[in-house]
């Protein structure tokens, strides 16, 4: 007998995590930003926003686990639209099609 049971998909509520609008990201353009425990909870903890691999493995972090607060403390627009191509080939293409469905000039 087989007791494994297939897990949630990370996906549920993805949807409602994207902000409605660029504007509203409120990040950090420079400096450090500490996650909580309840983000980050091993390896990086903490993350210097003008290092461009820490900046991306911050903001997959947000994107993958971040409730939409998290989205518009931590994630700067600017710095997510000049990420993004990285971002859209290191993400989950169903995370991806979400944010540029809610965001359409993330894809442009």
């Amino acid at each position: 007998m087989n007791s494994t049971k297939t897990l949630p998909s990370r996906l549920i509520g993805a949807a409602e995590r994207v902000p409605p609008s660029l504007s509203l990201l409120a990040g950090p353009a420079n400096g450090r930003v500490a996650l909580p425990v309840r983000l980050a909870w091993s390896g990086l903890t903490e993350f210097d926003v003008s290092d461009a691999r820490q900046r991306l493995t911050l903001y997959r972090t947000l994107l993958d686990c971040g409730q939409r607060e998290d989205i518009v403390r931590y994630v700067n627009a600017a710095l997510l639209r000049a990420d993004w191509p990285r971002i859209r080939r290191l993400t989950s293409r169903r995370l991806v099609a979400l944010w540029e469905r809610q965001l359409p000039e993330l894809a442009t």
